[in-house]
């Protein structure tokens, strides 16, 4: 398993919260099979997104895809992103 962590901030949060849920079947068809928004305590505009795939290739590809920097764009994210992609290696609940 990979997680592709996306830092970027946007115009206004509830643009950018209604392109993230219309474009859903994007991240589905990309191969995300999880994923979690965060809001900066400080900034509520200052956004960080977790993508799970199965591995970081499939997480590459879909950074780099014209779709998402598409759909970035609708939702108001200003300047470049920050991609982070890591292998998961434990997840613990308590």
């Amino acid at each position: 398993m990979a997680t592709l962590f996306v830092r970027h901030t946007v115009k206004d949060y509830a643009t950018f919260k209604r392109v993230y849920d219309e474009v859903a079947p994007l991240r589905k068809e990309w191969g995300v099979t999880r994923a979690s928004v965060h809001r900066d305590a400080e900034d509520p505009n200052t956004i960080v997104v977790t993508h799970r795939f199965k591995d970081v290739e499939d997480a590459k590809a879909f950074a780099h895809a014209d779709e998402l920097k598409s759909a970035m764009e609708k939702a108001g994210v200003k300047g470049a992103p920050t991609f982070w992609f890591t292998t998961d290696v434990e997840e613990t609940a308590y």
